[in-house]
């Protein structure tokens, strides 16, 4: 989801400062939520600023620091498990990893992946 346009923050702003409506009728002239109000007004009021935030970036990535250990893995041994690369970085590098956490990291540095250990040569899953 986007943040909102700066546009319609100085527009809520402009119409609390008129003082002519209440922060539920501001909120439904211009369709957001009574609390988006209350916290644009606070800010303004605190730093004279309803600018949108920067993305603060999400969560750390576990497997960063293992990126050319993983690599060098897969270029080794490509069809290496999920599970057999969580125990080498466990092993090596001392982090601790699960399969979904590998797999995303693996997606992440667009290197191939085991999906099963019961695949046979063919490709084909057995009967």
């Amino acid at each position: 989801m986007s943040p909102y346009s700066q546009d319609l923050r100085e527009r809520v702003i402009a119409a609390i400062k008129a003082g002519k409506q209440t922060n539920a009728q501001i909120a439904e002239t211009y369709d957001i939520s009574e609390g988006t109000v209350e916290n644009w007004k606070r800010r303004w009021r605190k730093t004279k600023s309803v600018a949108a935030l920067p993305h603060a970036g999400g969560p750390v990535r576990v497997l960063q620091n293992c990126i050319s250990f993983i690599r060098a893995e897969v270029k080794k041994q490509p069809d290496v498990t999920l599970n057999e690369l969580c125990e080498r970085v466990l092993k090596e590098k001392k982090v601790v990893a699960n399969d979904s956490m590998m797999c995303r990291e693996l997606q992440l540095l667009r290197l191939p992946r085991k999906k099963s250990q019961s695949m046979i040569v063919s490709g084909k899953h057995p009967v």
